[in-house]
């Protein structure tokens, strides 16, 4: 089942300044940020919390990966919505039954959680994501 927004990801060039952009506008410090590295998706992603939503921000790891390629056609910007729910594969195939094709199988995104993105051609141009937490429930984790 779906329960909230998990966070809503922004595609950056430079970390460390969308950082700082983004810690000033919502008035919080560097300490409220977590950032995670995830080689299979070659970024390094920051998370800022804004109450039970996260900001995410994805800077590429290298010129081959997908955040990268998206910067090289799109430039900075809103990258996709993530959905928090109990169970990610179950969700990909109720949105496939809906005929809404998942981006290959449920696989392990920041923080070790179980993730699924479904293709924006059936979504309104919008990527989504489905994020299930890890057993421990940690919030940012």
């Amino acid at each position: 089942m779906i329960d909230r927004i998990d966070h809503i990801a922004i595609a950056v060039e430079h970390l460390d300044s969308a950082i700082d952009t983004w810690t000033n506008l919502l008035g919080c410090d560097r300490s409220a940020v977590t950032i995670h590295e995830v080689p299979s998706e070659k970024v390094r992603a920051a998370f800022i919390a804004v109450g039970q939503t996260k900001i995410e921000l994805l800077e590429p790891l290298g010129d081959d990966g997908p955040i990268a390629k998206f910067l090289s056609k799109n430039g900075e910007g809103m990258h996709h919505i993530a959905l928090a729910t109990d169970d990610a594969a179950a969700e990909a195939e109720r949105a496939a039954a809906l005929g809404i094709t998942p981006l290959g199988e449920p696989s392990t995104g920041a923080g070790g959680k179980k993730i699924v993105f479904l293709h924006p051609r059936q979504t309104n141009r919008v990527l989504v994501e489905f994020v299930e937490p890890k057993p421990d429930h940690s919030f940012i984790q």
